[in-house]
């Protein structure tokens, strides 16, 4: 359980770890966004159903440790305000972060991006 749990009683949300699931996420769906780029995909019957699961990746393109880390912490603020209320339990979603722009865009374009992507991903109509 995460500590999402106690904000948002709508969704379980976890975090992706092993490389063979961020691989896999990577070949599912995807949805480019000028502050990031999103790769989800549905975890099969053989599968836990009962969380939204989450992974964060920065290269090396987008600067050095310090600037990673501060692109994953503004990712992760993103998605811990957005997936409870629009991912889907039995979901993966792995977000990216590109070069100048995850660090450098105001947050609200961020959480817009991020909400866009989601809309893309499942098919929504609506989506910025």
């Amino acid at each position: 359980m995460s500590r999402i749990d106690k904000k948002h009683s709508q969704a379980c949300l976890g975090t992706i770890k092993k490389r063979s699931d961020f691989l896999k996420a990577a070949r599912g769906r995807r949805f480019a966004a000028p502050t990031l780029l999103l790769q989800a995909r549905h975890r099969g019957d053989g599968e836990s159903q009962e969380e939204i699961r989450l992974g964060l990746t920065c290269s090396r393109k987008i600067g050095g440790a310090v600037v990673r880390n501060r692109a994953k912490r503004r990712l992760r603020a993103a998605a811990f305000e957005i997936l409870p209320l629009q991912g889907r339990i039995g979901w993966d979603y792995v977000l990216v972060g590109r070069a100048q722009a995850t660090v450098e865009q105001p947050f609200p374009n961020l959480i817009r991006d991020l909400e866009s992507a989601l809309a893309r991903i499942h098919g929504n109509a609506a989506g910025g």
